[in-house]
């Protein structure tokens, strides 16, 4: 059987295109019958390597019996990284309905697209208390037909409810703002295995970035401390993949041992970002090691053909969660031989019985780092063991936003680490990003998949590149990165910015309209848009020295500010921002034939949360005096010379890189 999802990219939409159920993508069309036929709406959203997605569409929209049911509803299914503004809409209704969210997110909306029931995950019949979705959908089919009007005064009481938006004055951005973000984090930390609260546990990379920023700037010998204590305990457990590399998405466990198997783009680049800072700072090879182990398993796994980086990994393999991650003790033995099978085996905790379903995750947990070695020649022989298994499910999508951050990670580990492989990599997406998810008029796609690309860029797409931008000049000093970021900055402010009750939309002024308007600023499993446009606006505004990129980073800060008051930890990426201002900067200007070593060298060396470097040579001073007009009064020669301010005065200029006193 087919549906109307036969033509759609998605491999999500694609998983479903032979279900039994009349699944339409989401478009005028569904709701166009939906009204014609004045039947309700059921929407499902899930994304193509979620486990319980793929549990629902085998218990339920495979049976023919259930998509009988469903022929008195207008059925639409989304995938949420290709719509994420549908997913942030209706995501809202479910937490508002039920105190929680999560996927298959699954709405009953009338023909207008209102909302008057939510949920997850339904198993196909009731059980333990759980409603099954068999009898949800004649429940609500019935409902429909007898009593109607209750329906569309709850789908119009939950839409008024979060239509309204109650005017917010500015924020203060503070320092005891990120003081207090600081102590939640400390009063929520994991002190024996990292990460905050108990199971499950996440990453969350944005909150360490934070934190090593904290400590560098208040001296905060804890903050240093919950992060190492993490990082560690996150590379020895099973969430990391110590056979190839990579990170799972999240730990079902306070130890970091069993992973949910599936393994996103997002996750491993940031966590690719926090482990090469933390190297940066640290200067623990460990760090380096694992930051390389997950950079070359990006370029390996998720790195398409062009430059782009596709969405992730499926958990599951052979129809099992997991199976293809996991060893038996008999397996390891019988491939490494019986004296180096069981050292392995002890080294990486596999047993006879097993940590997983009589298998084993492998792990390090309780190990030393002394006895681990990234280039194990024992690692690549069961790598070439697993690989000939059933291959994982691959997600072929481009996203802009997250490959944005792919840039950015990529730039920071190419620097930090001295390896110019992952610079190119930065440079090779950034190239594909703008031959390819760019249009005539320079406004951007959200996605990239079999060589179509597709969806207007919404604000993370925007913020997180131009973001990513910067971040390449920092690492080249190319200027053409920099002027790619601020005019994309530039568009963010024109077609995202609430004029009228401060922040930015998460689409854009001339995009359809939704029942409401979403604008996030919580930092969860990635940081929100409007603290990376925080972030960019105030980067921009120091290397720019241009009054647009000022006001507008305080008018944000400002508004994140509110936000952020109540509980200012899922705000940690913002509070990052802030800090850019709220603690002594340093700006340095340096011209000459070449970038000297020596300022090379401390970038390398050195975080750059309180330095902002420009480079001027006779070669680019026309384009860098256009962007950063402050610029023009450097005079250029063939000898280096430096020019630094800081905290608003600047400093005679000098020859000797040493004299900067920047160590």
């Amino acid at each position: 059987m087919s549906n109307q999802l036969q033509q759609e990219k998605s491999p999500y939409l694609q998983q479903h295109k032979d279900n039994p159920v009349d699944w339409f993508p989401w478009g005028e069309a569904a709701f166009q019958k939906a009204r014609e036929k004045e039947k309700p709406i059921f929407l499902s959203i899930g994304y193509s390597t979620c486990h319980w997605c793929h549990v629902m569409a085998h218990e339920s929209f495979e049976d023919p019996k259930i998509a009988g049911l469903l022929e008195d509803f207008v059925c639409i299914k989304v995938d949420r990284e290709e719509h994420p503004e549908v997913d942030a809409v209706y995501m809202a209704v479910c937490q508002a309905m039920t105190g929680s969210g999560g996927w298959p997110l699954s709405v009953f909306l009338t023909p207008e697209g209102k909302p008057f029931f939510a949920g997850t995950y339904f198993p196909k019949t009731s059980r333990y208390g759980q409603t099954g979705f068999m009898e949800l959908v004649r429940q609500v089919a019935l409902l429909w037909r007898t009593d109607r009007g209750k329906l569309l005064e709850t789908g119009n009481q939950i839409t008024a409810h979060l239509q309204k938006q109650e005017p917010r004055a500015f924020g203060k951005p503070e320092r005891p703002l990120l003081l207090h973000g600081y102590r939640l984090l400390a009063q929520s930390f994991d002190r024996t295995f990292g990460g905050f609260g108990t199971a499950p546990k996440f990453p969350t990379p944005h909150n360490f970035l934070f934190l090593m920023d904290l400590y560098q700037k208040e001296q905060l010998p804890d903050a240093l401390s919950m992060t190492e204590i993490t990082l560690k305990a996150m590379a020895a457990g099973g969430i990391f993949d110590q056979i190839e590399g990579g990170f799972s998405r999240y730990s079902t466990d306070e130890t970091w041992l069993i992973p949910h198997f599936e393994k996103m783009l997002y996750d491993n680049v940031l966590l690719l970002a926090l482990y090469s800072e933390a190297f940066r700072l640290t200067k623990n090879d460990f760090y380096r090691d694992i930051a390389r182990r997950t950079a070359d398993y990006l370029l390996t796994e998720l790195a398409g053909p062009k430059g782009g980086f596709f969405c992730g990994q499926d958990a599951d393999s052979e129809g099992t969660e997991g199976s293809y991650y996991l060893f038996t003790k008999e397996e390891v033995t019988r491939l490494l031989g019986p004296e180096e099978g069981a050292d392995f085996c002890r080294l990486y905790n596999i047993t006879e019985k097993g940590n997983f379903d009589g298998k084993n995750v492998p792990n390090r947990i309780g190990q030393t780092e002394k006895g681990w070695k990234a280039d194990d020649p024992r690692l690549k022989a069961l790598s070439r063991y697993r690989k000939a298994r059933m291959p994982l499910p691959l997600d072929h999508k481009i996203l802009l936003s997250w490959n944005g951050w792919a840039i950015l990670a990529f730039a920071k580990a190419g620097q930090a680490l001295d390896d110019s492989r992952y610079l190119e990599a930065a440079k090779n997406t950034s190239k594909f990003l703008k031959e390819n998810m760019t249009d005539s008029r320079g406004r951007l796609y959200l996605r990239y998949c079999q060589k179509e690309a597709s969806f207007p860029g919404q604000l993370d797409d925007y913020a997180v590149y131009a973001l990513a931008l910067r971040e390449l000049y920092h690492s080249t000093f190319d200027v053409s990165y920099l002027e790619e970021a601020i005019l994309l900055a530039r568009q963010m402010t024109e077609l995202f910015e609430d004029r009228e009750n401060n922040g930015y939309f998460m689409t854009a002024h001339d995009a359809k309209e939704l029942i409401f308007r979403p604008k996030e600023t919580y930092d969860g499993a990635i940081p929100s848009g409007n603290s990376a446009a925080a972030m960019v606006l105030t980067e921009l505004s120091f290397l720019t020295g241009d009054s647009f990129f000022l006001e507008a980073a305080h008018r944000q800060h400002r508004f994140l500010a509110a936000e952020a008051q109540n509980y200012p930890a899922a705000h940690c990426f913002a509070l990052s921002a802030m800090a850019r201002f709220l603690y002594p900067h340093r700006e340095l200007v340096c011209t000459g034939a070449k970038v000297p070593l020596e300022l090379a060298a401390y970038l390398r060396d050195h975080s750059s949360h309180d330095l902002t470097v420009l480079f001027k040579s006779a070669e680019n001073e026309s384009r860098l005096s256009a962007v950063a007009p402050f610029t023009a009064a450097y005079p250029v020669s063939e000898q280096t010379v430096y020019y630094l301010c800081e905290n608003g005065t600047c400093h005679a200029p000098v020859t000797d890189f040493e004299e900067l006193g920047l160590f």
